[in-house]
């Protein structure tokens, strides 16, 4: 790829505005007052791909969020590139726990600061500026088609039915996606695999109305309290599930294969205080990589009732809430999963409450075989840049419209992020290295090279 470095350094400057532009709009999927920057999200996509060389780029309706593509098809007979990414960010709660405001980005430490800034909105546009080099340099080597949703962060609801009818739109030899991360600074690695979700709200009623605590409590059942106990019970002490049939599809990972897992570099103690904890947990009988990687979980993602003001008041609550979801392995369904928590949880609720569990979204976990020739080229890619091959490693996160790419679309997605765990992705302070966000598009350009090499 010849020029490749000199034009990323003299377009630094303009990358990162180009970038900022985009971090600053709220795109937040999951609150419905954001609507409007959902679209502003989007034609902004639209306009970044017509500039980086597309031959053209539309805003698609469908009944939730936008949807974005684009496309440049050089000759009918090479291969075709789809590269996938989101446009919509996480919340930003808690607000105060931010150092400086999450849309307005700026760089520290050699770090740009914003929400978005690695999930999605700076991996993404990495492929923008790679593909921009590529059209402007007359070294594109391969049809490119862009696909840029609004509701990743919300379960990817209504994109399966855009696939399903844009089936010859989105036709291509292979996915490409930067939306996970390597395993540490100057250590690439590649996901192979990604764990599938089933997300929950519970409801769980006592009496019709807030009550004096005083004068009713220990006599009218707290729902709060109620709830605490029923997700107690959802894990025992070894740190199982314990929602009958939650085992039953989970395929035991080969010891050949754990070791090669367990080659991949891993400092416990650097992991513990990166975090701020003293000791680690999860499933007995596994290691740290092996319970985010090859094992599902189960988590309390929030929870409320009550009274959470400033200061005290002597509330029993009529109702408690709480978020739930499961990381689920490959073959395990999601609906199925999904189901079985909701008949469980609702079954072993006490007499005193109402117990009302919502299914909110779902998706299924995936593996990528390494003998792909778009694994291969994105190996070489990484090699080229890192000057050291990747590691395949699994995901313990979830990107559940990449199964669904498989089942709809037929093809597979090879996923080639360049993320960190200090990322503080989903969390306050989200941030993205420079050199992460650079080496980035450096890298992409040499995936299209080695890839239409071996696909001739």
């Amino acid at each position: 790829m010849e020029g490749l470095k000199n034009y990323i350094s003299e377009n630094k400057t303009r990358f990162l505005s180009e970038l900022f532009d985009l971090l600053r709009i709220p795109s937040i999927s999951s609150i419905e007052s954001h609507k409007p920057d959902m679209y502003r999200a989007a034609e902004m996509w639209k306009k970044i791909l017509l500039d980086a060389g597309a031959d053209k780029a539309e805003v698609y309706e469908t009944e939730g969020n936008p949807i974005t593509y684009g496309e440049k098809i050089i000759d009918t007979s090479l291969p075709t590139v789809l590269v996938y990414a989101h446009m919509d960010v996480m919340p930003v709660d808690p607000i105060d726990l931010w150092d400086t405001d999450p849309f307005e980005p700026e760089v520290r430490d050699g770090k740009i600061f914003a929400r978005g800034a690695d999930d999605d909105k700076g991996q993404g546009f990495m492929h923008a500026k790679a593909f921009e080099f590529m059209v402007k340099s007359n070294q594109l080597p391969c049809n490119v088609k862009f696909l840029i949703e609004g509701e990743e962060e919300v379960g990817s609801v209504h994109l399966p039915k855009f696939c399903e009818e844009n089936k010859e739109l989105l036709k291509s030899d292979i996915i490409l996606v930067s939306d996970t991360s390597m395993i540490a600074p100057g250590i690439p690695s590649i996901t192979t695999g990604l764990r599938g979700l089933a997300y929950w709200q519970v409801e769980v009623t006592g009496p019709n109305r807030d009550l004096h605590s005083g004068l009713f409590g220990g006599a009218v059942a707290n729902p709060i309290n109620v709830l605490a106990k029923m997700i107690a019970q959802m894990t025992d002490e070894k740190g199982k599930v314990t929602i009958p049939g939650f085992y039953d599809d989970v395929i035991e990972v080969s010891e050949m294969e754990r070791k090669k897992m367990a080659q991949a570099p891993f400092d416990e103690g650097n992991y513990k205080e990166a975090l701020g904890v003293k000791e680690l947990a999860g499933e007995e009988g596994y290691t740290t990589n092996e319970r985010t990687g090859i094992r599902p979980s189960f988590d309390v993602c929030g929870i409320w009732g009550g009274y959470t003001g400033e200061g005290a008041k002597t509330v029993l609550p009529s109702k408690a809430y709480a978020k739930i979801s499961s990381r689920l392995v490959p073959n395990q369904d999601h609906h199925k999963i999904a189901e079985l928590f909701k008949s469980h949880f609702e079954s072993i609720a006490p007499a005193c409450v109402k117990v009302e569990v919502t299914i909110l979204h779902g998706g299924q976990g995936y593996v990528c075989p390494i003998d792909l020739p778009a694994y291969r080229a994105a190996e070489k890619a990484y090699e080229y840049v890192f000057n050291r091959k990747p590691v395949p490693v699994r995901s313990g996160g979830s990107i559940p419209i990449i199964s669904t790419f498989e089942e709809i679309l037929g093809v597979k997605s090879v996923l080639m992020g360049f993320g960190l765990e200090s990322d503080a992705i989903h969390s306050p302070n989200e941030n993205y290295p420079l050199e992460q966000f650079y080496t980035g598009i450096e890298a992409i350009p040499h995936f299209y090279k080695y890839y239409a090499e071996l696909m001739k």
